[in-house]
C-alpha cells in the first residue's frame, strides 16, 4: 500500500519524462507523479497536493541538482502565466520531446506500424512568433504571493493580460510578453495607462459590469496591423477615446475594429464587428497568393510555420494536376488554396459560414477558379450525394479541430475511397485514435511534425495514409 498522501513530501525524486500536457513525470512506489516547475533530468523534492490511485500531482519543493536540458526563462511573468510552461526547457530538447509524443501517440494509441518520422521542423524563431494574441481586461487582478505576504491593501487590482490557469475569473496582468512582435506591448501597455488615467472600468466577469473587455491583437508578414477592441458596457465616448488613442498613437495599425460584447462568452461569433479606421482586413501572403483575414476569420497563428506546414501537406499529397481534392475543415481556404494551382479541382468544407465566405473571396482575390467551397456541419455535409455530385476525391485532405473526426466522417471518407488521405492534426492522440479506423483500408506511409508552438507542448503533426492494395 502506497504511503504518498496529500500534503506529503517526495524526496530525491528523478524527472525521467514529460507528458504531453506539459508536465514533467516522476516515478514513486508505483505511482506516476506529475510535477509543476521541473524538467526532464532535474532531481527534486515534490509536496503532493493531489493523490489518486494511479497517479500524483505536485510542485517542485526543492532542488536536489538541475538538469542539463534546463535553461533560464526569459518571461517575468514565467511560472504564474500558463502560455509559455516549457520556457524552462532547452529548444532542442522541446523538439526531441514533441518528436517523442507524436511517436509515442501513433505506437501506444494506434497501435500500428508505420515508418520512422521525418525529422521535426523546429521554429526558426522560438519567441515572437504569434500573429494573435487576445488580452481581456479585469478588475480583478492575480495577485502574487508576495503581495499577499505583504498584507497592504491594493486598492486599484485593473489589469490587462491573460487568464491564469484554473481560475476563469482571474486576470495575469502582463507587462511584456514575449509571443507577438512588436508593437503588441506597446499598444496593449498604452490602452491599460490610458483606460487607468481617465477611469474607464475594466470587465467584471463574475458581477457583469465594466466598460473595456478585450482585446484583440493580430499581425501578418506583410507588415498589416489589426486590433479589435471589445467592450461589455457601452459608452461611444469612452470607446471612441480609446481608439482615437491608437489612431494617434499608432499609425502602424492598419484596421482598427470595436464590437459591444454583452454575452457570456468573449467569442466574436453572432456579434458586429465594426470598422473605425483603414481596412476591415488585414492581408496575408505566401507564395504570391494572398490571404484576407477578417476580426472573426481562423488563421494559422504562426504565419512562418503556416507556410512550412502547408508545404508539407502539398508535398506528402504528390499532385500532379489532373486530382480532385477535396479539403475538410477548410477554414478560410488557406490549404485549398494554396494547393488548387497544383490540382484539377479543391472542393472545401467547413463548418464556420463566415470562414467559408472568406474562402471563397480569397479565391476569387487570386483569380483561382477550380475551387468551390460549401458550409455545414461535416458529418452531414459529406455524405454519398454529395460525392456523387462533386465527383469522386483522388486525394482528401483534412485537418479536424483538436478533438479529430467525427466517425461518420471517417466512414464517409472510406467510403469515398481516395488514393491518399493526408490528416493534418493539431492533436497526434486524437490523429492516431482516427488513423487506426481507417487502417484496414489504409497505411501510414510518411509522418512529420511542424513546431507552430515553441515554448509549449503542442505540436502539429502531418500524416500521409496510401489505400491498401487488397489485391496484392
Amino acid at each position: 500500500m502506497s504511503k504518498i498522501k496529500k500534503n506529503f513530501i517526495l524526496e530525491n525524486l528523478e524527472i525521467v519524462d514529460i507528458s504531453t500536457e506539459g508536465k514533467a513525470i516522476a516515478k514513486s512506489e508505483g505511482l506516476v507523479v506529475f510535477v509543476e516547475g521541473a524538467v526532464p533530468g532535474d532531481v527534486v523534492d515534490v509536496m503532493v497536493h493531489r493523490k489518486k490511485n494511479s497517479f500524483a500531482e505536485g510542485r517542485v519543493q526543492a532542488f536536489r541538482s538541475y538538469s542539463p536540458q534546463r535553461t533560464t526563462p526569459i518571461c517575468e511573468h514565467f511560472g504564474t502565466c500558463g502560455g509559455c510552461k516549457w520556457q524552462n526547457l532547452a529548444y532542442s530538447s522541446q523538439l526531441q520531446f514533441k518528436e517523442k509524443y507524436v511517436l509515442d501517440a501513433f505506437t501506444r494509441i494506434g497501435k500500428f506500424e508505420f515508418p520512422q518520422p521525418e525529422p521535426i521542423l523546429g521554429n526558426a524563431t522560438p519567441y515572437y512568433y504569434r500573429n494573435k494574441l487576445e488580452f481581456s481586461f479585469s478588475n480583478k487582478k492575480w495577485l502574487s504571493t508576495a503581495e499577499m505576504a505583504e498584507d497592504v491593501v491594493i486598492e486599484n487590482r485593473d489589469a490587462l493580460g491573460f487568464h491564469v490557469p484554473g481560475l476563469f475569473d482571474k486576470i495575469l496582468d502582463i507587462q511584456n510578453c514575449y509571443l507577438q512582435p512588436s508593437p503588441s506591448n506597446e499598444i496593449r501597455n498604452a490602452v491599460k495607462a490610458f483606460a487607468l488615467k481617465n477611469g474607464l472600468s475594466f470587465f467584471d466577469i463574475r458581477q457583469k459590469t465594466g466598460l473595456l473587455r478585450t482585446l484583440l491583437i493580430r499581425s501578418t508578414s506583410t507588415g498589416e496591423l489589426m486590433v479589435v477592441l471589445s467592450v461589455f458596457e457601452w459608452s461611444e465616448k469612452d470607446v471612441f477615446a480609446v481608439l482615437d488613442l491608437l489612431v494617434s498613437d499608432f499609425p502602424q495599425i492598419t484596421s482598427l475594429h470595436y464590437t459591444h460584447n454583452p454575452k457570456g462568452n468573449d467569442t466574436l461569433f453572432g456579434l458586429d464587428v465594426i470598422t473605425y479606421h483603414g481596412k476591415d482586413y488585414i492581408t496575408e501572403e505566401m507564395e504570391g497568393l494572398k490571404f484576407k483575414i477578417s476580426p472573426k476569420s481562423f488563421y494559422q497563428t504562426n504565419s512562418e510555420q503556416a507556410f512550412e506546414l502547408y508545404k508539407i501537406t502539398r508535398d506528402f499529397a504528390g499532385l500532379s494536376g489532373t486530382e480532385n481534392v477535396y479539403d475538410l475543415y477548410t477554414g478560410t481556404g488557406t490549404i485549398a488554396n494554396f494547393i488548387a494551382r497544383s490540382a484539377a479541382k479543391v472542393t472545401g468544407v467547413e463548418y464556420v459560414e463566415d470562414a467559408t465566405k472568406d474562402a471563397i473571396e480569397n479565391s476569387k482575390t487570386n483569380g483561382i477558379t477550380n475551387t468551390n467551397f460549401f458550409a455545414g456541419d461535416m458529418k452531414d455535409v459529406l455524405n454519398a450525394d454529395f460525392i456523387k455530385t462533386h465527383g469522386q476525391p483522388d486525394v482528401i485532405i483534412t485537418d479536424p479541430p483538436r478533438a479529430g473526426m467525427h466517425e461518420d466522417v471517417i466512414r464517409v471518407m472510406l467510403a469515398a475511397a481516395p488514393e491518399k488521405i493526408v490528416y493534418v492534426s493539431c492533436n497526434p492522440s486524437t490523429q492516431a485514435r482516427d488513423i487506426a479506423l481507417m487502417q484496414e483500408d489504409y497505411y501510414v506511409a510518411r509522418v512529420r511534425a511542424v513546431d507552430m508552438f515553441p515554448q509549449t507542448a503542442h505540436v502539429e503533426n502531418v500524416a500521409l495514409l496510401l489505400r491498401r492494395d487488397k489485391n496484392s
